[in-house]
C-alpha cells in the first residue's frame, strides 16, 4: 500500500555514557547497531553523558528530520540525560541497551543491563513515556531486530497524533453497539470532526460536474475489469469518492491524516442513488479508513491496523457460524481447527479487492434491497463490492472506548481460509485458535461491537505493543485452552 495518510518514520539513534564508564564502550556500540541495522537511520556522532549533551544530540536529530527516537545505553548510561531525551524530543522514543561479550570484563563491561533498570525508574518518575522491548538487552544485531519491531510501533503512536477522524451522520438506530465516547479519543490524542449527513449530500451535490470524474471513472473500470462493475453507476461513485477526498483535504486542519465513519443506510442510497461501499474499499485501499456506520473506533481501529502493518485493512462484521455441512465437507480434516474455531466474517461490500478472490464483482446489497426496493429489481442499493476474501494470514483486533468511557482492546490471530463461503457480500471463513472461548469470554463478557476490523498479516506484536504503550490496561487475546478466562466455568 502507496500512501501519503500514514506517517513516514526516520529514526534516529543517540548513544548515551555514564561519565564513570569508558564512552568508547556507548560510541562504539553504537556504531556496531548502525551496521546491522538494515533500514535508513540518524546515526548521531554526540554521545551523552550531560545535560549539554542531551541538549545538543536533541537538537541534531531534529534537524535532521527524525520523528522517532532509539535511545542507546551503550554502557549503564546517566540516568538523568538519557530520560530528558524523551521528554525534549517530540515524538517515540525507544530505550535499549547493550549485552556484554563485545570485549574484556574489566575495562569493557559496561552494566547497562543494570542501567536499564535506573532508566525505567526515572522515566516512571518524570512520567515520561518510552518504549522498552520485552527483553530490551541485546547484542548489535538483537538491538538492529529490536530497532525494526519498533518502526510499525512508531508509525502508529505518529499516526494517532496527527489523526483527525470525520464523521457524517448519527449512528443508525438499534446499531448503538457501535458507540463513541469522545472522551478516549482525546485521551489518545486524537481529534474529531462530526457532521451531518445533509453536509455530506450538500458536498456531493456540488460535485456534479467535476472535471476530474471521467478520471475516476476510467481508473473504476480498469480496477475491475469489463462485466464486473456496472457502467451507469461509475459516475456517481467517482463524484462521491471525490466529494471525500476533497473534504478531507479541506477539514485537516492542523491534522495530518483522516480516517471517516460515515452512516451509510438507511437514507444514503435512495439520496445519493447507489451504496457506499465499493468507494470505500478504494479509499480504504490507499490508506484512507471509511468505517460503516459511523463506527468511530472500527475507524481508529482500521488506522492503527495500516500504520502496524503497513497495508490495507478492513472492517466486519464478526457475523455468522459456519454450517456443519461446510465445515464437514471443506474444514475438517484439511485444516487443524474445530468448527468453533471458524465463524464467517462479513460486510456489505468494504473489503479492498485487493483482499479479495479474482470473482470479486460489484453488485448490490441485498439486505437493503429487500427493505428500501421490496426485493425488486436494484437500483439505488448497487455499489457493493462483493465476494469471498482472498486466503491469508489476519489479526482481527479493535480498540474500544466502553460505554462507561474505558479504553479497552482485543487482539487474536488466525487466518482466511482457503473455503468457498456459498455466501453473499464481502464475505470470509475465518479461523482463530480457541474463537468460542473468546467469542464467550472476551466479546460478548465484555460487552465489544460486533465490527471487528482486520489486518491481513499477524501483527499481534505490534498491535499488543502499541496498545501497552499507549497505556491500555485491558489487552485481551484469544487465551489457550490450558488458561482459563476469570469467567470461565471450570465444569463446563
Amino acid at each position: 500500500m502507496v500512501s501519503n495518510n500514514i506517517p513516514q518514520v526516520k529514526l534516529g539513534i543517540i548513544a548515551v555514557s555514564r561519565d564513570c564508564f569508558p564512552i568508547a564502550l556507548s560510541t562504539q556500540r553504537r556504531e556496531n547497531i548502525v551496521k546491522e541495522y538494515k533500514g535508513e537511520i540518524f546515526n548521531c556522532q554526540t554521545t551523552v553523558e550531560n545535560e549539554k549533551d542531551m541538549l545538543k544530540a536533541v537538537a541534531e536529530v531534529k534537524e535532521q528530520g527524525c520523528n522517532a527516537l532509539v535511545v542507546f545505553l551503550g554502557n549503564f548510561g546517566p540516568e538523568t540525560p538519557e530520560t530528558l531525551i524523551a521528554k525534549n524530543f517530540d515524538g517515540p522514543v525507544m530505550f535499549v541497551a547493550a549485552a556484554e561479550g563485545d570485549g574484556d570484563m574489566i575495562n569493557g563491561r559496561g552494566d547497562a543491563y543494570c542501567g536499564m533498570l535506573n532508566c525505567s525508574y526515572n522515566l516512571g518518575m518524570r512520567h515520561l513515556k518510552g518504549y522498552i522491548p520485552e527483553y530490551p538487552v541485546g547484542t548489535a544485531e538483537e538491538v538492529a531486530k529490536m530497532i525494526a519491531d519498533f518502526v510499525p510501533v512508531a508509525r502508529v503512536i505518529l499516526g494517532l497524533k496527527g489523526l483527525k477522524i470525520i464523521t457524517f451522520g448519527p449512528r443508525p438506530q438499534d446499531f448503538f453497539a457501535c458507540n463513541a465516547p469522545i472522551k478516549g479519543l482525546y485521551e489518545l490524542g486524537v481529534e474529531i470532526e462530526e457532521n451531518s449527513e445533509l453536509d455530506l449530500l450538500v458536498a456531493y451535490k456540488e460535485h456534479a460536474n467535476d472535471p476530474r470524474i471521467d478520471e475516476v471513472c476510467a481508473d473504476m473500470a480498469k480496477e475491475m475489469g469489463e462485466g464486473c462493475y456496472y457502467p451507469d453507476l461509475s459516475r456517481r461513485m467517482a463524484q462521491f469518492e471525490l466529494t471525500l477526498l476533497d473534504w478531507a483535504e479541506a477539514h485537516k486542519g492542523s491534522r495530518q491524516y483522516v480516517a471517516f465513519a460515515d452512516k451509510c443506510w438507511p437514507a444514503f442510497p435512495s439520496q445519493f442513488g447507489f451504496e457506499p461501499c465499493y468507494v470505500n474499499s478504494r479509499l480504504v485501499s490507499r490508506g484512507i479508513p471509511v468505517a460503516c456506520e459511523v463506527d468511530v473506533y472500527g475507524a481508529l481501529s482500521e488506522y492503527i491496523g495500516m500504520c502496524a502493518s503497513d497495508d490495507t485493512v478492513t472492517l466486519l462484521d464478526i457475523n455468522n457460524s459456519v454450517p456443519r455441512y461446510i465445515y464437514d465437507e471443506d474444514i475438517k480434516g484439511k485444516y487443524d481447527y474445530k468448527l468453533t474455531d471458524t465463524f464467517m466474517g462479513f460486510h456489505c461490500g468494504n473489503t479492498p479487492q485487493c483482499k479479495m478472490c479474482s470473482s470479486r464483482k460489484i453488485k448490490y446489497q441485498l439486505i437493503q434491497n429487500r427493505l428500501l426496493e421490496n426485493g425488486c429489481k436494484p437500483d439505488f442499493t448497487r455499489g457493493t463490492l462483493e465476494g469471498d476474501i482472498a486466503a491469508s494470514d489476519i489479526t482481527f483486533y479493535r480498540l474500544q472506548c466502553d460505554s462507561e468511557g474505558n479504553l479497552r482492546s482485543y487482539i487474536a490471530e488466525g487466518e482466511v481460509l482457503d473455503v468457498p463461503t456459498r455466501s453473499f457480500g464481502g464475505i470470509g471463513i475465518f479461523a482463530i485458535n480457541e474463537m468460542g472461548r473468546f467469542y464467550r469470554h472476551v466479546l460478548i463478557q465484555k460487552g465489544y461491537p460486533h465490527h471487528g476490523a482486520v489486518a491481513f498479516s499477524h501483527v499481534g506484536k505490534t498491535l499488543f505493543e502499541v496498545f501497552k504503550y499507549l497505556g491500555i490496561k485491558d489487552i485481551a487475546y484469544n487465551q489457550p485452552a490450558s488458561l482459563p478466562y476469570p469467567t470461565e466455568n471450570p465444569w463446563k
